[in-house]
């Protein structure tokens, strides 16, 4: 009797990294989790098992530094993720907890371990923000390596498959990530992550697809299952058809072709077909990205995220550690802008030492600014290495979460007390920088002319502006379908914030996720932002597109556009005129 042929399953998880690529599965492991049996550790075997759990710390802490050292040139940039896993080896509330559980329980060490971990990934679940959600899975990195040598299982290594194919495992580790070989590798699928994970941010780097967060992956895929990976969409398609594979194929050379096009001329102004140039940036959240910036022809840093040296680390990082970073980015970058914002950080995440109280709501709650103007030490600490840094290159200092004029007024007296403290330390420091504020609540749009008198210049973030004004949380699925960038009301909040602005004489940007996105640029240019800042790898892109319009054209859409009714009534009218989709729809067939 013939084999019949399995039937096409389709899989859903996160799009970590685009690309599409077809091939083979291979599995790397089954679930990674270890069936750990509790046992009593009588008082005279303590200092032993103590001993047991240091001696696998090491072992672990060697093993990271053997993949440092093997590390290829093009995930050099990436080694700080692999020497914070070292770190978070001796992290207090790891390192230190299991210890004293080991010590106080009378437990043997893979019990202790198993239930720290335990205890900080629910701490971690409960944190309101996606990227530190992400974090929780450096610990389970950290504590995986730990467990193989408390019971003596060898990982797997990455570096040695000898065949083209297509990754499957419930997990991959930075460290892991760090040893694909791009010519074996064609992309990989993994039942942990997000799009924010180390692992998805390495992905991005060798520009290798990526599905993250695909439950049923290490379940449902056997070894040699024929793939198609899509990272655009965060699809997994086993077992596809004919139909499905010849649809496929076309794609992946769309792709490239698209690809060599744009990024050929990705270092050419972003000048309008009637002249007009646009400042086409990179937003960063770590000091190694500002590489794909350069690489991808960004005329600048127009967001650098600053609070993702303060986590995974159990203190506050010094003045002089702060200062050193800034100053690699705004190097490279000079004399292009750097814009620095300031530490956007919750009560809930600011890192063990700050020991402050859980929020019901962080989102509403004491972050941002807010966190910064209660806790004026820390914030200090970092105006000081700003405005250190700023003497290298040419910096621009940014504040989030903007309510009211009463908190530029008091970041700016802290501002002023940091440079008097450089100066009685005798201490090289620029104060002349630009300041401006992040447009990204509603009653800063409200309040648009007033609080324009007192910075030099506006940054709409339109992810939190869009989830404060339709009241969306962003993180829950079931009202995720209202989060739509074309909502009326989003297009009348920014038109209105950019005509303020305008009228009092500063310049308008964008930093939001709608500005990376090509579907979005003849609304954006009609409405008249001066700047666009966005992820690295969309800056080609979207710099391809402002080459093919026209300003007056766009402004002259724009009218129509604020005539609608809702956002899908403006896709349509976009996609009609201009016929631009979103690049993932472009290779979605």
């Amino acid at each position: 009797m013939p084999k019949t042929a399995s039937k096409e399953i389709t899989l859903q998880g996160i799009g970590a990294s685009p690309g599409i690529c077809i091939g083979k599965a291979y599995l790397v492991d089954r679930e990674g989790i270890y069936f750990v049996d509790k046992y009593h550790i009588p008082d005279l075997q303590i200092p032993e098992e103590i001993k047991r759990f240091k001696v696998a710390v090491k072992k672990a802490t060697d093993e990271l530094r053997a993949v440092i050292e093997k590390t290829p040139d093009e995930l050099r940039q990436h080694t700080y993720i692999l020497e914070a896993h070292i770190v978070l080896l001796k992290d207090k509330m790891f390192y230190g907890k299991t210890l004293e559980t080991i010590q106080n329980e009378h437990v043997n060490a893979e019990w202790a371990l198993k239930k720290v971990l335990s205890n900080i990934k629910s701490m971690f679940r409960n944190m309101s923000d996606s990227y530190l959600k992400e974090r929780s899975a450096d610990i389970v990195h950290v504590s995986d390596l730990i467990m193989n040598n408390l019971v003596g299982i060898q990982q797997v290594n990455i570096g040695n498959i000898d065949k083209r194919v297509i990754l499957v495992t419930h997990d991959l580790s930075p460290a892991q990530t760090s040893q694909i070989q791009l010519e074996k590798i064609k992309g990989f699928i993994t039942v942990r992550g997000g799009k924010a994970s180390h692992t998805g941010i390495i992905a991005r780097t060798l520009e290798i697809p990526a599905v993250l967060g695909v439950d049923a992956a290490t379940r449902i895929i056997k070894n040699d299952d024929y793939l198609i990976l899509d990272g655009y969409t965060g699809s997994v398609i086993l077992h596809p058809s004919d139909r499905t594979l010849a649809d496929y194929e076309e794609r992946i050379m769309r792709f490239a072709e698209h690809k060599a096009e744009i990024r050929r001329e990705s270092q050419i102004l972003a000048k309008t077909a009637d002249g007009l140039q646009i400042q086409v940036m990179g937003n960063i959240e770590l000091p190694e990205e500002v590489a794909s910036v350069v690489d991808y022809g960004g005329d600048g840093i127009g967001l650098y995220r600053t609070e993702f040296q303060y986590l995974s680390r159990p203190d506050f990082p010094t003045e002089f550690e702060l200062f050193e970073k800034y100053k690699y980015v705004i190097e490279i970058m000079a004399p292009k802008p750097v814009t620095i914002r300031t530490l956007d950080i919750n009560g809930d995440k600011a890192t063990a030492a700050s020991g402050d109280a859980d929020e019901i709501n962080p989102a509403l709650g004491l972050r941002a600014i807010r966190y910064c103007l209660k806790k004026p030490e820390i914030f200090k600490t970092q105006l000081r290495a700003i405005l250190r840094a700023a003497v290298f290159g040419n910096v621009r200092l940014l504040l989030p979460m903007i309510s009211c004029i009463d908190e530029i007024l008091e970041a700016k007296r802290l501002l002023d007390e940091a440079a008097d403290d450089l100066k009685k330390a005798g201490l090289s420091y620029n104060r002349d920088i630009k300041i401006g504020i992040m447009i990204e609540v509603p009653s800063a749009v409200i309040m648009a002319d007033v609080l324009a008198e007192y910075v030099d210049f506006f940054s709409i973030g339109t992810n939190d502006l869009i989830q404060y004004s339709l009241a969306i949380d962003r993180e829950n699925i079931q009202v995720a379908y209202l989060y739509n960038v074309f909502n009326p009301a989003i297009i009348r909040m920014i038109r209105h914030t950019v005509t303020v602005a305008k009228d009092k004489g500063i310049p308008v940007f964008m930093c939001g996720e709608m500005a990376g996105d090509p579907i979005n640029i003849p609304i954006l240019l009609g409405l008249g932002l001066d700047e666009l800042s966005m992820n690295p790898q969309s800056i080609p892109a979207v710099k391809n597109i402002i080459r093919s319009l026209t300003v007056e054209d766009t402004r002259l859409f724009l009218r129509d556009v604020l005539k609608q009714k809702s956002a899908a009534d403006i896709t349509d009218l976009v996609q009609k005129k201009y016929g631009i989709v979103s690049p993932e729809k472009i290779f979605a067939g």
